[in-house]
């Protein structure tokens, strides 16, 4: 028994048959475990289980046994094979503890791919000499040094076609962008939705442009998403010279400010730059933003120049707005006004036609009208304003329904009203409606009346009411 155990063998041989069923079982238990919790180190768990242990095993019963002149090759064949296990499992851990478990918008997820591959490149270069020099005695200075000469020769001879790449690369390693980033080139401006070692994606709108990232690092360029503040979207727009800034300053600042885009905690400016030419500057959360609010901008924009008798683009003419169509449009809602078809002309030379586009606020809960108004032409959205300034839609009002209806009794609106369509009102001013109320009273019963409505709806869906006091006979 004595000379069995004082065998060198006996002792690691020993180890391996008790030891390595325990730690396989341990391992196995352990692999359940990060599985179950989704921990993306399991898998290289399992590689060590499945191949590292047994083969560690195998080359340490190999170098115990004396296979004669097999035992060389044999041996140094199987630490191969383990060493390049080794070199598996080293990658892969390290990819998990820099990469894998790295937090959103931590400085190793923002690590561009590519680098991380020339790393990886050149472990397994460095780790394969390590293992070929240790194993097999191979003289991995010499294969290094005639590299580095090719590398240089290579590298001279193509300095030209090499340099952008490697611009590109620098450029990648600084990441003066992400993707999502909204880009301005001067000649291209769009969101970055793809970025390799060669070039950059750009999403325009109109396709995907491709930008060299050579290009980008020997030019100027402008992240829009890094702006310190909300991006201000600027428009210039041209009126007359017979149009008060006063009033197109303040138009545009209205229209702007009414805009479901606009950045939060912020306000929109506007100023003459001369030549009858005006600057908006609207600030929104982000650059993607900027050809839909615009496009609103200018639509609502047409509606209130038109309102405000002003003349955006140097137009001075309105077709619509023709005495012809405001009798018309008065001899519709006649019957909501109570007047004959014999007092439509009497009343049409002291009303007027408003026009507005869809979703425009015809009116806005907390103001006091100047005017009451009678849907010609379209629909629109009654909604109750809660004390938080949610808006509680309450239905819809269509030809032939009012608004603005406390410019009566000077009181403050309770509901607001968006436009749904185009909408034309017919607007009547205070001093006109209180005449037709003095002749008619069964129309001051009746705006009462809605206006009682009205208020107990905006109850109902719990909208805040507390400070309009009914109507005031």
């Amino acid at each position: 028994m004595s000379d069995i155990t004082g065998q060198p063998w006996f002792w690691p041989a020993l180890i391996i048959v008790i030891g390595l069923p325990i730690v396989l079982l341990v391992l196995t238990e352990l692999i359940a475990w990060m599985t179950r919790r989704g921990n993306p180190a399991a898998k290289i768990v399992r590689l060590v289980r499945n191949y590292v242990l047994p083969l560690g095993a195998l080359l340490i019963l190999l170098s115990q046994v004396d296979l004669g002149s097999r035992d060389v090759t044999t041996t140094k064949v199987v630490a191969t094979v383990f060493g390049f296990l080794l070199i598996l499992v080293l990658l892969n851990g390290l990819n998990v503890a820099l990469f894998a478990t790295a937090d959103r918008g931590s400085w190793r997820a923002r690590v561009p791919s590519i680098f991380v591959d020339i790393v990886r490149l050149l472990l397994i270069v460095v780790c394969l000499a390590v293992l070929f020099a240790w194993v097999w005695g191979a003289d991995v200075g010499g294969l290094f040094t005639a590299l580095g000469v090719s590398s240089i020769v290579i590298g001279l001879a193509l300095q030209n076609a090499v340099g952008p790449i490697v611009s590109g690369l620098f450029l990648l390693f600084e990441q003066p962008f992400r993707l999502g980033d909204w880009l301005d080139t001067g000649s291209v401006r769009g969101r970055v939705i793809e970025v390799n070692w060669r070039a950059v994606h750009i999403d325009t709108g109109n396709g995907i442009q491709i930008v060299p990232n050579g290009s980008l690092a020997d030019a100027s360029f402008t992240n829009l998403s890094k702006a310190p503040g909300p991006f201000l979207l600027s428009s210039t727009l041209t009126f007359t010279t017979d149009d008060a800034p006063q009033d197109v300053v303040r138009l545009l600042r209205t229209v702007a400010a009414e805009l479901p885009m606009l950045a939060r905690d912020a306000s929109p400016a506007a100023y003459p730059v001369g030549a009858a030419k005006y600057q908006i500057d609207i600030p929104v959360d982000s650059p993607s933003q900027s050809d839909q609010t615009l496009a609103l901008f200018l639509t609502w924009l047409w509606y209130a120049a038109r309102r405000a008798d002003l003349h955006l683009d140097g137009d001075l003419t309105d077709d619509y707005r023709t005495p012809e169509r405001l009798r018309e449009l008065l001899t519709r809602v006649a019957g909501s006004l109570h007047i004959g078809e014999d007092e439509v002309e009497e009343f049409a030379s002291r009303a007027t036609l408003e026009r507005y586009g869809a979703g425009e606020t015809l009116q806005r809960a907390g103001s006091i009208p100047d005017s009451t108004g009678v849907i010609a032409v379209g629909e629109a959205r009654l909604d109750a304003v809660t004390e938080d300034g949610s808006l509680l839609p309450l239905g819809q009002l269509g030809v032939n329904d009012f608004v603005g209806l406390t410019a009566l009794t000077g009181e403050k609106l309770f509901t607001s009203v968006v436009a749904l369509t185009d909408v034309t009102l017919v607007t009547v001013p205070v001093p006109v409606l209180e005449e037709l109320v003095r002749r008619r009273p069964l129309l001051a019963r009746e705006i009462g009346q809605t206006i009682d409505n009205r208020k107990a709806m905006a109850e109902r869906a719990g909208g805040d009411v507390s400070g309009s006091r009914g109507l005031r006979r």
